[in-house]
């Protein structure tokens, strides 16, 4: 069910499937993740703080290696720091990359080149030379443009290896700012056009680079499974006309964020994926890949925040104000995406409290959860906080009103690590003569 069909879910208290793998609460109602207790480490790190399930990360990163057993990535663009991406290469992924920053984040954390796929709509010579130079593993070719700066590169003793992403004019049903795969999008080649059998052309008549396949990418977000059915009955003649050896269907499997809702498994998107390759005719020995983000890292973390103002306009609504904000999650604004939220001192308790959590930045849209459901006993002083945030959150986080960006921890059997500090003044100064 997606979020546009899910219904209100009412003063329930929080779902525990939104909760990470190793979330449990304790007789007194107190959360603790990895074993350790929420509230505490707030009070121990500060706020706002985002907490990761390191169990939960490594269990869904297996997961897609065992869905996905010939080269699966992990989308770094949804969440990446040193340390996630040693833990995904440690689990057995290889890491796509969408900028130089993040191929250098990943270099830095010492992952071999050979791990790394280069994406991007409008990727700059130098990160196409960063590609070549390197030795990457894949670069997902986007445009003719690109196609000349590999042909300014192609001198070289190792080829690179490269796949062709098109465009397969699937429609998948989420929000448009999303949706990747229909006809009018910046990314890819388009198939009904023919600029993706141009591209093949050009490619294969190219020196210095090897073909290897396709790549395709219809969406985020995405719960309704026969959208990739579509987009592998598109896909499939494409592959086998060209006698290409790989098909990577991309990522955009979707996540539950609100009680009401439910996603596939990275297992069952799998198991749709291959039916429907099966069902397309795609020849025995062709190396089927994904490339899963969010379904990776969304239901690891939940965001902790202090409230510090309560503000109640009767007849109207109940505002509760944090100390954070669209600074470090944009996608109620930017998607008007849905989340639940708690306060984890009392995680079974029920939520008849109706109010909008909003941030403390000078915009009226600094909305966190439009419609939430609270205790009624919230108080400021409370540590609140919103769960499935482990995607598009710190990776999407600004420093709107200077507000340095939140530290990130990963916990694991009743230790916790900082793998990202908190920003400080010095931080923000630190670019300004």
């Amino acid at each position: 069910m997606s979020s546009a069909d899910a219904p209100l879910s009412g003063d329930a208290p929080i779902a525990h499937h939104l909760l990470s793998d190793t979330a449990a609460v304790g007789e007194d109602g107190r959360l603790s993740v990895g074993g350790l207790d929420v509230v505490r480490l707030v009070e121990e790190f500060g706020s706002p703080l985002f907490v990761y399930d390191e169990d939960h990360l490594r269990a869904r990163c297996a997961e897609a290696v065992r869905a996905f057993p010939d080269g699966v990535a992990y989308a770094t663009k949804a969440f990446l720091c040193k340390a996630m991406a040693a833990l995904a290469v440690e689990e057995g992924m290889v890491l796509d990359v969408a900028s130089e920053g993040e191929a250098l984040v990943a270099l830095a954390a010492g992952i071999p080149a050979s791990r790394l796929v280069l994406h991007g709509n409008n990727k700059s010579y130098a990160e196409v030379a960063l590609a070549r130079e390197r030795g990457f593993h894949r670069v997902v070719v986007d445009s003719f443009d690109e196609i000349a700066r590999l042909a300014e590169l192609a001198e070289g003793e190792r080829p690179q290896t490269v796949l062709l992403r098109v465009t397969p004019g699937v429609e998948a049903h989420t929000h448009e700012y999303v949706m990747t795969g229909q006809e009018d999008s910046k990314f890819g080649f388009s198939l009904a056009s023919g600029a993706a059998e141009r591209a093949v052309a050009a490619l294969t008549a190219l020196p210095g680079v090897e073909l290897a396949g396709v790549h395709a990418h219809i969406g985020s977000q995405i719960f309704r499974l026969d959208a990739f059915e579509r987009e592998m009955e598109l896909l499939v003649p494409f592959v086998e006309e060209h006698g290409l050896g790989e098909l990577c269907v991309g990522g955009g499997l979707g996540v539950a964020y609100l009680n009401a809702e439910q996603a596939p498994t990275l297992t069952e998107w799998a198991r749709t994926v291959r039916s429907a390759c099966a069902e397309a005719g795609l020849p025995r020995g062709i190396r089927l890949t994904a490339e899963p983000g969010r379904a990776i890292v969304a239901g690891a973390a939940l965001t902790c925040y202090r409230v510090g103002t309560i503000k109640e306009l009767p007849g109207i609504r109940n505002y509760v104000a944090v100390d954070g904000g669209m600074s470090d999650n944009p996608r109620p604004v930017l998607y008007g995406s849905g989340y639940e939220a708690f306060l984890p001192r009392e995680t079974g308790a029920f939520r008849p409290y109706a109010a909008r959590v909003v941030g403390k930045h000078c915009e009226s849209g600094d909305v966190l959860v439009a419609e939430a459901h609270l205790p009624a006993d919230v108080a400021v002083g409370d540590v609140l906080a919103t769960p499935v945030t482990g995607a598009y959150g710190h990776s999407m986080a600004s420093n709107y009103n200077r507000l340095g960006r939140p530290p990130v921890l990963f916990v694991r059997g009743g230790e916790a690590r900082v793998v990202v500090r908190r920003e400080t003044v010095e931080d923000l100064l630190r670019l300004e003569p």
